[in-house]
Order: structure tokens, then C-alpha cells, then sequence
């Protein structure tokens, strides 16, 4: 693998305390939170990596307005079959919204300064947000994704980015799933019709090629 860092991404997605703590919104609606702390230790190594070559990082946090006014509507009705209401309050404060403790990045993978943070209030982290602006702007061609959940938040932006020109990489021992069947499908998909959606990597190979390049 030849990584060209000037051009790369490293886009670690939704690694926050909503999904990552035991009283946060995944715990609530009955999610395994320790299915997806899996993840924390790829992540940790990818963004090692990254900030050794000075690569382009950004985390993003799925959080919605306070007033729940851009949570799409299917979410809205899906939170609240699962028992954990989009905005409704726990121990983290209100569930997936903007500036809540639950909204933060966990400590162990905390964005350092120049970092680019992007809160979106759906699924893909093009959808309503900057981001593709902010990539064009610093010439970025390519993606390096790992995070959370593989089968909604990892595949969604995944998807949304090969539409939009990107090539791109999952780091599939950096990412997770509270259900491991459709972690495990999500990354053979990305493989189908000779990889139309990219490539699926791991933490190694991905981190060597960092280190080499």
C-alpha cells in the first residue's frame, strides 16, 4: 500500500462518549458498548500515525441541534422504537446533541489542536456538514476511515464519499459494531465487483504504509 500524505485523510468517525460510555446513548438503546470500544485501540495507533507525518485529521460526532430540528425523521422514529430518544436526557446529558457531554470525543482519543472536528446530525459525514469543503480546500483525494458503527456511520460516509470522487481505505480492526455479523458483512461488501467501494485495510498494513510513505 502507497499512501501519499499530502493528498490523505485520516477520518475517524464518531468515537464519542454516546457510543463509547456505559451511560451513554448506545448503552441506552441496548447496544454492546464493549463490542465497540473494540475499535479505541486501532483508532488510537491510526492517529498516532497520522500526527507523526502531519497528516490531515478529522473526528467527527454524530450530534444533533438542541431544538432536534435537522435529526432526520426515520432516526427520530427509529430512537424512539429503541428505547433512547434522540434528545431525551440521561447521565451524559441530552442523547446526541451538540455540546452535551455525550457529544464529546472520548478522552483516550481526544482531537489535539488543528485537528477539524465535524458534528452531523445523520449518518454520512458529507451529509449537512462541511466536510467536502473543507477537504477540497486542503486538496485531499483520498480517505483513511475507521470508527464507528461500521454498518451505519462507517459505511454511510464510505459510500457518500466514492460517489463524490474520493478513493478510499476502511481500517476494518479500527472499526465496530454491537452486532459482529454485520461488521463482518459491511467490509466484504466494500470488496464486491472488484472493490467499487475501496479497500478494506488493517491497522498494520495502514500504519506501515504511514510510516514508510
Amino acid at each position: 500500500m502507497n499512501i501519499d500524505k499530502s493528498s490523505t485523510a485520516l477520518i475517524v468517525i464518531d468515537m464519542q462518549r454516546d457510543f463509547l460510555d456505559h451511560r451513554g446513548y448506545a448503552a441506552k438503546a441496548g447496544l454492546d458498548v464493549d463490542l465497540l470500544r473494540m475499535a479505541m485501540p486501532g483508532v488510537s495507533r491510526l492517529l498516532s500515525a497520522a500526527r507523526s507525518a502531519n497528516m490531515a485529521i478529522v473526528h467527527t460526532r454524530e450530534a444533533n441541534l438542541p431544538d432536534l430540528s435537522d435529526v432526520p425523521p426515520a432516526f427520530r422514529d427509529a430512537t424512539l422504537n429503541s428505547g433512547a430518544p434522540v434528545g431525551s436526557h440521561g447521565p451524559l446529558g441530552r442523547l446526541l446533541i451538540r455540546d452535551e457531554p455525550g457529544s464529546c470525543i472520548v478522552d483516550e482519543l481526544s482531537p489535539l489542536g488543528g485537528e477539524i472536528v465535524i458534528d452531523k446530525p445523520g449518518f454520512s459525514a458529507f451529509e449537512n456538514t462541511s466536510l467536502g469543503m473543507i477537504l477540497t480546500s486542503r486538496g485531499i483525494k483520498n480517505l483513511i476511515l475507521c470508527g464507528i458503527t461500521t454498518e451505519v456511520c462507517v459505511s454511510s460516509t464510505l459510500r457518500t464519499a466514492i460517489d463524490r470522487g474520493y478513493r478510499c481505505v476502511t481500517v476494518g480492526d479500527a472499526c465496530a459494531s454491537s452486532y459482529p455479523d454485520l461488521h463482518d458483512a459491511s467490509l466484504r461488501i466494500i470488496g464486491v465487483e472488484g472493490g467499487i467501494f475501496g479497500k478494506v485495510s488493517t491497522v498494520d498494513d495502514v500504519v506501515r504504509a504511514i510510516e514508510e510513505g
